[in-house]
């Protein structure tokens, strides 16, 4: 679950520095191996690594061959682009922010040690300087590369950095990018190694792409001996994790390989389908190059052979094939010698970044070719060199959720129609910072309303069909997943026997570890055995908070459904373009909360798409003008996820824009966006969601600051029971810090059965349609039990239960049923059948049903609900938006 790079190694514990231990020896393949596998390829059938691994070792009259296939795989992609034999480059500076690094890649001469540099980092001067020197160059791109994480290691580094005021070297980077895209106008592409996905957040709005070379998932080059050995930022594992987290960010990314450090072919070609697999999960992958080792003097690997360029053909061949028509690929055109045609015989698209300006800093003695040179060699191939952008036309042309709103500006000054860069473009600083203060209301505002009796426009989003991924990636994830647990153990009587005995002499202990087999025979419990856990779970409820069904009158305010995250569950979601899409101004939410002071509110819930329109402001203003219209009305606002987000746009933690909100009058968060606290169904679950830990953090910081939250969990879609029972020992030990401190924490635990019917997951046929009534009871009891003495109130949701469903909850464990909502957009939207808004009597009908009476309650469980009076009408603040 935790999202964070590897831990550093520290420097006083420096590993020996060995040659790196050469692949064994591989056979050539047969000739009926070659001829098989090019069989497949003549066939169009998909390769798999054995095959690619083959084709690999194709030299002579095999090589020629594989090089027409990919180069005819190529030429398709290109026209399927639209750019019939369009090669493309970028032009580009190379700003070497800093030389110092963190790990020992034992081939590397870029990362060097303090005292041989002038000083830890290029200045923030020194850094404009150059890209002021491209931008009078024409060139468009400022790419930024720079050892990983050098303060872990150098006390220097990190000196330098607190001298002027940055927590980290990333921080920095950000800082130097603001800086490039307002004082040149070039586009920044940022290549600072291995980022987690807060990192990536936090530096998507100032760069138009990134990268950071996979090179290898071979984790024997990892080990002692192999070239990666003592470099915690080259663990296959952590890299994956990093290239994923891209794809769940939306950043445009460049990766690769390096080929000839030992790996075999193997290693090689799981290394292209492990990218292959990111790709299409994600459809971030922008390019990928496949770069050739040569030895550096004074490294451990100095006298190791270079690569051999037929081997690098092969290898981009192959790479083509893998990787298909729609990714561009790319080999540095300045570590092949004069073999600039047999590259792109092999299926290249792309020559990378070429400087007028600045050389190589990775491979200095290797100058880069003039563009003359490079535009006459791809010509007398039969293409044509064109300049590109640092982020490729795909991503160009789409904007967001690609391309971070604050730079659409700085894009399109420098694009064409065709998504290219423009050759007259006139390259000049232009303001980063957007302008403060609120928006118009545009597009189906009415929708809170016109839910219930006209629907939604279609069952899905315009973009169904990319935004989410490639559903056959994900269903084959899910598949992987399940097969690593095999099937459910079966429960014996004897353990739901245990379980229920527990259960009933010391519930909470359910959550314990050693108890795992009783807590799951309890929570998959069936027929007398469920009777007996909602007797047990109804008990406790009434020791606990008596007999009354308590619920607040609140309104639910969405204040826009525009948000290119791509959960793939979520049917609320908009594209800005989408018939169903609309944003509210602060003037149209401050209206609907005196709306509902009038009809007895004390509460209205917020929360909204991650909007890339809205400005940093704009949350903090939402709450000022609810608590202006409507003094002492309560404001339950924004889940972790916005407030991840919108602090990673602020370019502020996590802690201060919390702290910011609580002093603008915020209340308490909902915990939503919780899903399944477990990336393992997260990420199949979600596409760009923050992962589990950054959830933590989100909940844990607001109770620590004295906001408190409530706590949810999203169920029968893609999960099992034993996610379940993982999800709510997650939630006690969040529960357990905050009580440790004092604090309230946790006011609810609202369990929320999956709404399947426009799902976008369901309709991909991935998720199962919810929950079964059997599950939404079990989950509803257990919670009372597990939880208790941690969090008293257990919730059942009205409107994705129903009425009737809801009644039988109250008499197994439940005691509150949320609010009276007003308006229910979200689960509407997902097809939910249950309306979107239920009056006082019909909530005292539902606890009537179960034989109970009624009680309003404030959001906090605590103190009586006050009769609000709306203050005089607040005036309009709108901010024209421009399309995402």
């Amino acid at each position: 679950m935790a999202d964070t790079p590897a831990a550093p190694v520290p420097a006083e514990a420096e590993p020996p520095v060995g040659l790196p231990t050469p692949a064994p020896a591989e056979p050539v393949p047969s000739d009926s191996a070659f001829r098989r596998a090019l069989r497949r390829v003549r066939d169009g059938s998909t390769l798999d690594v054995t095959e690619a691994a083959v084709l690999l070792a194709a030299r002579g009259e095999h090589l020629d061959e594989l090089l027409g296939h990919a180069g005819r795989v190529r030429d398709a992609g290109l026209v399927e682009e639209g750019r019939p034999g369009v090669v493309t480059y970028s032009r580009n500076v190379f700003i070497p922010l800093t030389r110092l690094c963190r790990d020992r890649c034992h081939y590397c001469t870029f990362a060097t040690v303090p005292h041989r540099l002038d000083d830890m980092f290029l200045d923030r001067d020194e850094v404009v300087e150059i890209a002021r020197q491209g931008a009078a160059q024409g060139c468009k791109e400022a790419l930024f590369t720079l050892g990983d994480r050098p303060e872990d290691r150098w006390p220097q580094a990190r000196e330098w950095l607190e001298a002027r005021g940055y927590d980290s070297t990333l921080d920095y980077v950000r800082a130097c990018a603001i800086a490039v895209l307002e004082e040149t106008g070039l586009l920044p592409h940022l290549n600072p190694g291995v980022m987690s996905w807060e990192e990536l957040t936090r530096l998507k709005p100032v760069a138009a792409s990134m990268g950071m070379m996979l090179e290898t998932t071979s984790q024997r080059l990892f080990e002692k001996g192999g070239p990666h050995f003592g470099s915690p930022d080259k663990e296959p594992a952590v890299r994956l994790r990093a290239l994923t987290d891209a794809g769940r960010v939306g950043v445009p990314f460049t990766t690769g390989i390096l080929i000839g450090i030992g790996e075999n072919r193997t290693e090689r070609a799981e290394s292209l389908f492990a990218i292959r697999s990111a790709a299409r999960a994600h459809g971030h992958v922008q390019e990928v190059i496949v770069q050739n080792f040569r030895a550096k003097p004074d490294t451990a690997m100095a006298n190791d052979p270079d690569a051999d360029l037929e081997d690098l053909a092969a290898t981009i061949a192959v790479a083509r094939l893998v990787l298909g028509p729609k990714v561009r690929l790319q080999a540095p055109p300045n570590l092949v010698g004069d073999e600039q045609a047999l590259m792109l015989r092999a299926g290249i698209d792309d020559w990378g970044g070429v400087s007028p300006v600045t050389v190589d800093h990775v491979s200095p003695e290797m100058p880069w070719p003039a563009v003359d040179e490079l535009a006459a060699i791809t010509e007398a191939e039969g293409f044509t060199l064109q300049e590109r952008l640092t982020a490729y036309p795909k991503y160009v042309r789409a904007g967001s959720p690609w391309i971070d709103a604050r730079l659409h500006g700085h894009v399109a000054a420098l694009s064409g129609p065709d998504g290219l860069a423009r050759p007259d473009a006139v390259v000049e600083g232009r303001a980063w910072q957007e302008p403060d203060g609120g928006f118009a209301s545009t597009g189906r505002t009415d929708l809170n309303s016109t839910i219930d009796t006209t629907g939604r426009t279609e069952d899905r989003r315009s973009d169904f069909g990319d935004v989410y991924g490639d559903w056959d990636e994900v269903a084959a994830e899910l598949e992987h997943q399940r097969a690593g647990h095999g099937a459910a153990p079966e429960r014996l009587d004897s353990d739901v026997r245990a379980g229920l005995d527990l259960a009933a002499s010391d519930p909470a202990a359910l959550l314990d570890p050693a108890h795992a087999d009783a807590a799951m025979a309890v929570l998959t419990a069936d027929g007398p055995a469920l009777r007996t856990l909602l007797d047990l779970a109804d008990d406790v409820r009434r020791q606990v908070t008596g007999d009354d069904v308590t619920y607040v009158v609140n309104r639910n305010i969405n204040f826009s459904n525009v948000c290119y995250v791509g959960c793939r569950f979520c049917a609320f979601a908009q594209r800005e373009r989408d018939a169903d899409a609309f944003r509210l101004s602060l003037d149209e939410v401050a209206q609907r909360a005196a709306e509902a002071a009038r009809d007895g509110a004390t509460e209205v819930c917020v929360q909204g798409g991650i909007d890339p329109q809205l400005p940093v402001s704009f949350y903090a203003d939402l709450v000022r003008a609810v608590t202006a219209a409507v003094p002492g009305m309560h404001v339950h606002a924004f889940s972790p996820m916005e407030i991840v987000s919108a602090a990673a746009k602020a370019g502020v933690s996590i802690r201060e824009w919390l702290t910011e909100l609580k002093a603008a009058g915020l209340g308490s968060i909902p915990g939503t966006a919780a899903e399944i606290l477990d990336d393992e169904v997260r990420w199949v679950l979600t596409k760009g969601k923050l992962p589990a830990s950054q959830w933590i953090e989100v909940v844990s910081t607001a109770h620590e600051l004295g906001i408190p939250s409530s706590s949810t969990m999203m169920y029968g879609h893609v999960d099992e029971p034993r996610h379940w029972l993982g999800h709510l020992r997650t939630l006690a030990s969040i529960q357990d810090r905050a009580r440790g401190i004092g604090a309230v924490g946790f006011t609810e635990f609202v369990p929320l059965p999956f709404v399947h019917h426009n799902a976008p997951i369901y309709l991909a046929g991935i998720a199962r349609p919810g929950p079964t009534e059997r599950d939404n009871r079990a989950v509803h009891a257990f919670a009372r039990l597990a939880l208790h003495g941690r969090i008293d109130h257990v919730q059942c949701s009205w409107v994705k239960l129903g009425d009737d469903l809801a009644a039988d909850i109250l008499a197994g464990g439940a005691d509150d049923m949320g609010g009276t909502l007003m308006e229910e957009t979200i689960s509407r939207m997902a097809g939910s059948e249950n309306g979107s808004e239920r009056s006082v009597a019909e909530l005292t009908a539902i606890a009537a049903a179960a034989g109970r009476p009624v009680r309003q309650r404030t959001t906090t469980y605590r103190g009586e609900p006050r009769v609000l009076t709306p203050a005089p009408g607040t005036g309009p603040r709108t901010l024209p938006l421009t399309p995402a």
